[in-house]
């Protein structure tokens, strides 16, 4: 098998799993050195190297949604309509962690310092490198069986996240990647055409 073909292959088992649970096929080793391995190899704009992430695991995991749930319930306010949402998020404790994107405010700060003519830019170019952080480690997490889906929080959560895991005031977080084992398999996926998407000229 070519490695084009691998790489196709894991792109299309990359699913959003929400049936998870902590029983994960690997150890927490391995999902360390996995996410390791996509900070020290991901690319960034002008090599800026300006994503951070903190990885959750247990208790430490199961926190984070107790701090969502909690800051949640007192936005909705009404138990009725907040149940939908306290479902969801036990669904997310279920699994086995979360993976936190944070992309670093200081060094884009300094590159817009170093390359004021791209000044505007950074900030863009920062939630670009994240979300490709996203899709390497969610996609190397498919690789070895682990389930994820990828949720948005912030900023609701932000300053209790950085209180309670005593992150840098210049991380700002981005997004939260729930981790775990394959309890049920994504469903069927629908594409809408390619020909809508996509144009090829001088071919």
């Amino acid at each position: 098998m070519s490695d084009l073909t691998t790489l196709q292959n894991l792109a299309e088992k990359r699913r959003s799993i929400y049936a998870l649970s902590d029983q994960l096929p690997v150890s927490k080793d391995e999902i360390v050195k996995l996410v390791e391995h996509a900070i020290l190899h991901t690319p960034s704009a002008f090599n800026s190297q300006s994503a951070r992430i903190v990885v959750l695991f247990d208790e430490d995991h199961k926190k984070l949604w107790d701090i969502t749930e909690e800051t949640l319930k007192v936005i909705v306010g009404d138990d009725e309509k907040f149940q939908g949402t306290k479902d969801k998020i036990a669904g997310f404790k279920a699994g086995a962690g979360t993976i936190l994107f944070f992309e670093d405010k200081g060094v884009v700060r300094s590159m817009q310092e170093a390359a004021p003519l791209y000044a505007d830019k950074f900030p863009i170019w920062a939630h670009q490198t994240s979300a490709m952080h996203q899709y390497v480690i969610w996609t190397a997490l498919a690789s070895i069986d682990v389930g994820a889906n990828l949720q948005h929080y912030n900023p609701v959560i932000d300053q209790q996240v950085a209180d309670t895991w005593n992150i840098a005031d210049d991380w700002e977080l981005n997004a939260q990647m729930v981790f775990g084992a394959i309890e049920q398999p994504a469903g069927d996926k629908e594409f809408k055409p390619v020909e809508e998407r996509m144009k090829v000229f001088g071919k």
